[in-house]
């Protein structure tokens, strides 16, 4: 009987569909996320998910589609917000705020346009399962896919570019290249999964797999795949969760991802307090 519960939401095809993209987003944000945490961009990824979140309300307002107006707008912020950390004019955080604010606040009055749109406006706040098609199955694959090969094909060079930029660029590695493709990453990962995680939580989804599987190993390579797999074990668990207790996905899925790591944490506290020496980029080769 209780097996039989448990499989019920699986009869629904919106609820298999926000399964796949859940699991999958999990484990792309959790691939990002590596980059994201050990290159200090925790605030980018924030900034940029509300930046996002202007295109969002602009293609509602305009009639375009998600994908396309949101992915416009979400490219040209993030090249805006690496041509600002990449200058020295103001401080990148201050800067940063600046754009990413200004999107955000734009985003909530193009919403006050609409009227009986309030579930939309939640949902791309705090994400929501009814709103998963096929579209975004397929859009979370492709980005999914794009990002791994990125990682795979150019993985010396974001290792050295996450580790040490300077040397890196003095080597002959075109950092800004690397930067911007992984700003390019980041922006098309927060707009595939904004609409199962919502705006205001992505950030968690890239920070917290990261996090957790730095307490756990002290190889770079390792670092990679465990938080891809943290990540995608939490939007699966997270996202049958949200349906059994009717809560919205994107806060059941940061809630079991940031149960993980209090469990790590207190787990393996006396042993990352222990070891000093970072991550080890040679065991990655």
């Amino acid at each position: 009987m209780m097996a039989a519960e448990l499989l019920r939401p699986f009869e629904f095809e919106f609820f298999r569909n926000g399964l796949i993209v859940a699991t999958m987003a999990g484990a792309l944000c959790g691939l990002v996320g590596v980059y994201v945490v050990l290159k200090g961009m925790s605030y980018i990824g924030h900034g940029l998910s509300h930046a996002i979140f202007g295109g969002f309300a602009a293609s509602t307002l305009l009639g375009i589609n998600f994908l396309l107006g949101a992915g416009a707008w979400g490219v040209a912020s993030a090249l805006m917000i690496n041509g600002v950390t990449r200058r020295r004019v103001i401080r990148s955080d201050a800067a940063i705020g600046v754009i990413t604010t200004a999107s955000f606040a734009l985003g909530l009055a193009l919403f006050a346009f609409f009227d009986g749109e309030g579930g939309s406006f939640d949902a791309a706040l705090f994400g929501s399962i009814l709103g998963v098609g096929t579209q975004d199955v397929i859009a979370i694959a492709v980005v999914s896919v794009l990002a791994s090969t990125l990682v795979f094909l150019r993985y010396r060079a974001l290792l050295f570019t996450t580790f040490d930029p300077e040397v890196a660029e003095v080597s002959g590695v075109n950092t800004a290249r690397m930067d911007a493709l992984l700003m390019l990453v980041l922006a098309g990962s927060i707009l595939a999964t904004m609409k199962i995680l919502g705006v205001t939580l992505i950030a968690a989804a890239l920070v917290i797999p990261p996090a957790v599987a730095r307490m756990l190993t002290t190889s770079f390579s390792r670092m990679l795949w465990m938080s891809s797999l943290i990540g995608a074990c939490c939007g699966f668990v997270g996202m049958n969760l949200s349906y059994h207790l009717d809560v919205q996905s994107g806060p059941t899925i940061v809630l079991v991802a940031a149960t993980l790591f209090a469990v790590v944490f207190m787990g393996t506290g006396p042993l990352v307090r222990g070891r000093r020496n970072g991550l080890r980029p040679a065991h990655a080769r």
